[in-house]
């Protein structure tokens, strides 16, 4: 695939945000922060006068004695949160210069990870997440071709967009290198560096299924705690992150199990749970879009029951279910517990979604097989 510019999915929401508050983006190393923010400035490039990157030494040295460029209607600060007192330096700006200078704030899972750390912002900003590519986002009219470059090389923009498998290996090594040796040390006093990269390596594998933290605690040699922690940390630096069942009161579902799936789809292997991992980011992507945007609590969760009969995936906004939708890599026929939970609980919407071209419904019209291109479309997914 050629490469080219993206413009990304949270681009107009941002900059009406611009107008009344700051806005911090938050995500996934090499997601695409900085790139994203730079396209606010018409010479989108690093050398702009309003770009400001803490690993800069003369712009640091600026900010620390608290100047910024004159004549900017937007700053950037990228990275700004590796200064110990950075929240009192944003706060001194904003009340400073607002309203007739806006602040993009970007960085590393690091700054998601520190903003928590105290209410001295409070109300004085917005807060994004910024997921990889998706259908909907490289192209008006996503087709399967589409579909099968995202599976194969992941969202995130490097490897996309280049679309060689050398450059992906190399990617993913160097990447998954930088967030265990430099994000989760930076954050986390971790003495096993080496058995949370295993663990990071071996999550592919687990895919899919119920997380078995018993399993992982015996392949680890260590505690159950501590693997319980490792992954915790795993998931606020965005490498991936773990979905609860849902529990309808008619439905004897499962209550504890969970489901894991990684940021990046393209670590796994297999065809079938690369396409589950594929359908569970888009969804992920599009409840924290509407929690961004909207306001509304979205939850990402999945239907199981002592049976084991299984759906993949449900939405749900406010608590209120909106749709389940059930991935399969190929064009399968209709799975039956969709037509089980669809008589016993209140989800009013059932899809099952693929990698091929059938789209059709059932004869009581209850479940939806639609081909994952066009769900996106149909459903307008960012």
């Amino acid at each position: 695939m050629e490469e080219k510019i993206v413009k990304r999915y949270l681009k107009n929401f941002v900059q009406d945000d611009l107008i009344e508050k700051m806005v911090f983006i938050g995500g996934a190393r090499q997601v695409g922060k900085t790139t994203f923010a730079l396209s606010f400035f018409d010479n989108a490039k690093e050398t702009h006068p309003a770009y400001l990157n803490w690993d800069n030494t003369k712009r640091r040295e600026a900010l620390i004695k608290g100047e910024i460029p004159a004549n900017q209607k937007l700053i950037v600060l990228d990275e700004i949160h590796k200064f110990a007192r950075w929240r009192n330096l944003v706060k001194g700006f904003y009340d400073t210069y607002k309203p007739s200078i806006s602040f993009l704030i970007t960085g590393s899972a690091r700054l998601d990870y520190y903003r928590r750390g105290g209410d001295s912002l409070q109300g004085r900003y917005h807060y994004y997440r910024l997921h990889p590519f998706s259908p909907n986002e490289i192209t008006s009219d996503p087709n399967n071709n589409d579909i099968m470059h995202l599976l194969k090389f992941g969202g995130f923009p490097e490897p996309f967009l280049k679309g060689k498998e050398k450059s992906w290996r190399r990617w993913q090594r160097e990447r998954l290198s930088r967030v265990i040796y430099d994000d989760i040390r930076d954050l986390e006093n971790v003495r096993e560096i080496s058995l949370i990269e295993f663990l990071t390596r071996e999550l592919p594998n687990r895919v899919g299924s119920p997380l078995s933290i018993k399993n992982l605690k015996e392949l680890l040699q260590v505690a159950h705690d501590t693997v319980e922690r490792w992954i915790s940390i795993l998931e606020r630096v965005y490498i991936c992150f773990r979905i609860s069942p849902f529990v309808p009161p008619l439905i004897r579902a499962v209550k504890k199990e969970q489901k894991l799936y990684l940021i990046d789809w393209s670590q796994v292997t297999t065809e079938g749970e690369r396409f589950e991992n594929f359908v569970a980011c888009q969804l992920l992507k599009y409840c924290h879009f509407i929690e961004d945007t909207e306001g509304y609590k979205m939850e990402l969760r999945f239907i199981r029951d002592t049976d084991k009969r299984e759906i993949d995936f449900v939405v749900l906004r406010d608590s209120n279910p909106m749709f389940a939708v059930e991935s399969k890599a190929g064009e399968h026929h209709i799975n039956p517990a969709a037509h089980y939970f669809r008589e016993r609980t209140k989800i009013p919407r059932f899809y099952q979604v693929h990698s091929g071209g059938k789209d059709y419904g059932n004869a009581e019209k209850s479940v939806r097989v639609i081909p994952f291109h066009k769900f996106c479309k149909e459903l307008n997914l960012p």
